[in-house]
């Protein structure tokens, strides 16, 4: 990479979980651990809570496979620099990008990410709908802890690990500056995303998460979908059982999704997607933190 090219970067929201978008179709930015927590430190760099590097499937040896369905791959880092593997805030993001870059118009597209390739719609009056795929409930008890309390959580898979737990009061879920700490440790060998939860009215709730690698954020989108799989196990309105689909609005700090999990155990999350910027990096500057 040399140090005098221009290298794009832009900045977006899904309900206020914030992004940095790194466009590079070709897959030539070697964007290292350390450079994404660099760009993603919210003093020093650009801020943000992870990053979208937005590469062509076909250049990204994680994505060749998924190259013939969905030109697009969705190169997914956590604040911290690590890899996840799914992030639906994320998705709605860099599916606002491909529209406003010219990659794609209202209607359907497919993004490919290290869960799988994702469905999406950009509807007209902007808001994004993506397919989230079917969640796995694994088996086990699991038990979270915030201090002195603990609470059982429900352990759902969205091809990223969450567990939810059920609350008097969001206040209970503490400062969340640091993984709440949970048990059995086997459970969740890589780590969890946490969610608190606490009820608002029929079919509505509302959340406070700590995403793994990032800390609390303002929303998570994989999150809101775990929080309404299990609402619905817990309301006895399990689709697969009922035989109807089951919609809940899922409030999170920085807004409002609403998740619907069908029959076919397939989830879909609707939600606003925003770009607030663009620029320039300093090539320089990455290219040091980088080393």
């Amino acid at each position: 990479m040399s140090t005098r090219t221009p290298i794009a970067f832009l900045k977006g929201h899904g309900t206020e979980n914030d992004f940095v978008i790194v466009p590079d179709p070709d897959n030539v930015i070697e964007l290292s651990p350390a450079a994404v927590a660099a760009l993603c430190d919210r003093r020093a760099g650009i801020g943000g809570d992870g990053l979208l590097h937005v590469v062509r499937s076909a250049a990204h040896p994680e994505a060749k496979g998924m190259a013939a369905e969905a030109e697009w791959f969705m190169d997914y880092r956590n604040g911290d620099g690590s890899i996840a593997e799914m992030c639906g805030n994320g998705v709605r993001v860099f599916a606002r990008y491909l529209q406003r870059a010219g990659h794609t118009t209202e209607g359907d597209l497919a993004i490919a990410t290290r869960g799988g390739v994702k469905t999406v719609h950009i509807a007209k009056d902007g808001d994004i709908t993506v397919g989230m795929g079917k969640a796995r409930l694994p088996e086990g008890d699991v038990t979270v802890s915030v201090g002195e309390r603990s609470w059982p959580a429900r352990n759902v898979n969205m091809g990223n690990p969450h567990a939810v737990a059920f609350v008097d009061d969001l206040t209970h879920a503490g400062d969340l500056y640091s993984p709440p700490p949970f048990s059995p440790a086997s459970a969740y060998p890589d780590g969890v995303n946490v969610e608190f939860v606490v009820d608002r009215g029929p079919r509505h709730v509302a959340l406070r998460v700590h995403e793994r690698g990032s800390g609390e954020t303002r929303s998570c989108g994989t999150g809101a979908c775990a929080v309404a799989v299990a609402t619905a196990r817990r309301d006895g309105t399990d689709p697969a059982v009922t035989g109807a689909p089951a919609t809940y609005t899922v409030d999170v700090p920085g807004g409002t999704l609403v998740i619907t999990e069908r029959p076919d155990g397939e989830i879909e999350m609707t939600g606003p997607a925003v770009i607030v910027a663009e620029g320039e990096l300093d090539a320089d500057w990455l290219e040091t933190i980088a080393r």
